[in-house]
């Protein structure tokens, strides 16, 4: 390990116990939601981002440069897509004023062993082979539609929420999008999406999270606002909350809609949630190269975590909504509106797209663009079942 690894693990530590032991003063205000979180309010200048070494003297940005003309202009079609959107649980209970960002609180924040992913896994253009399986880190399953060759300064989607089925408490299952740049075994990655991980979050509840790594997750990266990394300006949104409403078989379609694209100005990766709320961003100070500039790649699309990934059993962790996706039916992982940016800073359809399944007999794919306005990307399924036993 290198002495500066050294020193930006000693430095989260000693911010995080900090953090950790009562804040002396940092929260403003605290709200007990019905379902068990505590959502602490934090001065927005005494945030957790703050302590990475590299956002020494950092001065917070609080909007985007040009916000307008990022935002997506919906069409028609679109804006029918999707009548149901989703809120977060806590809001049940209060507010956070102005001036502060909700942080949720968890025991768990502050264990090194919970806030990184196990090395992920990341496609580059060798996986065009699509025999070139042992690019795939081992224990994750993905899939996904994803596009590559062009300089990507953002990417967005609308997904489905479901609640999938996660069989231990050391597995995950994710709908995300994710934006990654460099080699696979030492990539670049920034996501947002939902998720139902027990190993972070304690519990088995769909929640909105965020991700990010400099290096294949082996020493830096976390989820949410885990460890210093992601500055949030938002006192809307709290990374790690739960979501509400979650979609159910043959009920209602909820979603949530997720944008992240890069400041010109500022070089910063912005998050934008629903259309409108702009929770935060990534520095590009965080990444050396790589999303420093820009992306190389856009995903979109499911990922399970499990250590009986490949084997016999196979895991029952579900995706999506544990259901194989089904020729014109929703009731699946489900992704619309899919957009990329690029040079042009025009929120469009990418032109080359490519669905992959990691293990097609677990969880599926299927890629619908032929015959409609609006293309859809349909993924997931069971886990094991008789044709993944």
């Amino acid at each position: 390990m290198s002495f500066k690894l050294i020193v930006i693990l000693l430095l989260e530590l000693i911010a995080f116990a900090t953090f950790a032991l009562g804040e002396n003063g940092l929260v403003i205000k605290s709200i007990q939601s019905e379902d068990g979180d505590v959502i602490d309010c934090i001065d927005i200048f005494k945030q957790p981002a703050l302590y990475h070494p590299a956002l020494k003297n950092h001065k917070i940005q609080m909007t985007p440069s040009y916000n307008t003309m990022m935002k997506p202009t919906k069409t028609n079609d679109e804006e029918k897509s999707y009548k149901y959107v989703t809120t977060q649980t806590w809001h049940k209970s209060g507010s956070c004023p102005k001036g502060t960002i909700p942080i949720r609180r968890t025991q768990n924040n502050y264990k090194k062993d919970h806030i990184r992913k196990p090395n992920s896994f990341h496609l580059d253009r060798r996986l065009r082979i699509k025999e070139d399986i042992n690019l795939a880190q081992k224990n994750h399953s993905l899939a996904i539609l994803h596009t590559e060759g062009l300089r990507y300064m953002g990417g967005k989607t609308d997904m489905k929420t479901w609640n999938p089925h996660v069989e231990e408490d050391d597995e995950y299952s994710t709908s995300r999008l994710a934006l990654m740049s460099g080699a696979y075994n030492d990539y670049q990655d920034i996501e947002a999406g939902w998720a139902v991980n027990p190993r972070v979050y304690g519990d088995r509840q769909t929640r909105f999270f965020t991700y990010w790594t400099n290096d294949g997750s082996r020493e830096t990266g976390c989820f949410d606002l885990t460890c210093p990394g992601f500055v949030q300006t938002s006192h809307e949104i709290a990374l790690g909350a739960a979501i509400y409403p979650i979609s159910t078989q043959n009920g209602l379609p909820y979603s949530i809609s997720v944008f992240i694209f890069k400041d010109l100005n500022s070089s910063n990766w912005w998050l934008q949630y629903g259309g409108s709320i702009n929770i935060g961003y990534w520095p590009s100070k965080i990444f050396e190269g790589g999303l420093g500039v820009h992306a190389q790649t856009v995903q979109w699309g499911g990922e399970v975590y499990s250590k009986n990934v490949g084997k016999h059993p196979h895991t029952k962790t579900q995706m999506g909504s544990g259901a194989f996706p089904v020729y014109i039916s929703e009731n699946t992982g489900f992704m619309k509106n899919m957009r990329i940016l690029d040079n042009s800073m025009e929120l469009r359809f990418p032109q080359y797209i490519d669905a992959y399944s990691q293990e097609y007999d677990c969880y599926k794919t299927q890629y619908m663009g032929d015959y409609i306005e609006e293309p859809e990307f349909h993924f997931g399924g069971p886990g094991r079942n008789p044709l993944c036993p």
